[in-house]
């Protein structure tokens, strides 16, 4: 089955302007781009035929060529990163099974969580599009919570169906809980990992529906799926010891990075 992964980078953001292009060091003292890092990861993953970066801006265009990525220009109209993956297809000519969204800002991600996304996919095809959760830890609940209080964007949260079908995506904590978490308990909260898997026929129904109510308000890109109606399927992934954070603030970048020395990524 053909998977091509495409990585949006946008140089422009509210939160982080410029932010694909942020240094981040490893546990070998070596500095690395986020895009760059972000890229790697994609590249980690076992059985994608292509990973390439999608970007309207010349400066991110620059770098990722000077590293030796793949580059396709998209148009600087495209609203997130679904969208700027569906034009990137376009552009390229190409008709991949399945096309992965890899967010540019989660260097991250591990490659099973790509993977067992694809497999889901693989065994069942009835899924047209999926998308990962991690069950939170103690650690990593209070985290998003803290950051919440401080009005900041931690992560995504994703509430779903004992089929897991998702009910909802919001950067609130959903769902709701006032209970303090030790180390060994379980928590009900699932992070959704910015991660995205779609089949072609997905993609393009996508297209053709205006940037939704809830999508608008959360700043959620696949909440558009859940407003007309498309099942997306949330696939339960394992961390493995392995620290998973997201670069939403700049406060994240010292997250990141010790977790970069904390798994030994150069």
């Amino acid at each position: 089955m053909s998977a091509v992964i495409v990585i949006p980078a946008r140089y422009a953001s509210s939160r982080f302007p410029g932010k694909p292009l942020q240094a981040l060091t490893g546990a070998t003292g070596v500095s690395k781009s986020l895009v760059q890092r972000s890229w790697e990861a994609g590249k980690s993953v076992k059985g994608v035929d292509r990973v390439v970066v999608a970007t309207d801006d010349d400066r991110i265009e620059e770098a990722c060529t000077a590293f030796g990525a793949e580059v396709v220009r998209t148009s600087s109209g495209c609203r997130n990163g679904t969208e700027r993956a569906a034009e990137a297809i376009s552009v390229l000519g190409i008709s991949p099974e399945i096309v992965i969204n890899l967010q540019g800002d989660a260097p991250l991600t591990p490659h099973w969580f790509v993977e067992d996304m694809i497999s889901a996919m693989q065994s069942d095809a009835s899924i047209t599009m999926a998308t990962p959760v991690l069950k939170t830890d103690a650690d990593a609940l209070e985290g998003f919570r803290t950051d919440r209080r401080n009005n900041r964007v931690g992560g995504t949260t994703a509430v779903f169906s004992n089929e897991g079908k998702a009910l909802y995506f919001s950067k609130e904590v959903l769902p709701f809980s006032d209970k303090t978490y030790g180390p060994d308990d379980e928590t009900p909260v699932f992070h959704h990992v910015g991660l995205y898997a779609f089949r072609p026929d997905a993609l393009a129904a996508y297209l053709t529906w205006p940037e939704g109510r809830l999508e608008k308000l959360e700043g959620l890109e696949q909440l558009r799926f859940l407003e007309n109606g498309w099942p997306v399927n949330c696939v339960e992934v394992e961390a493995r010891g392995h620290v998973f954070w997201e670069l939403n603030n700049p406060v994240d970048v010292a997250r990141v990075e010790s977790a970069f020395a904390k798994l030994g990524i150069e």
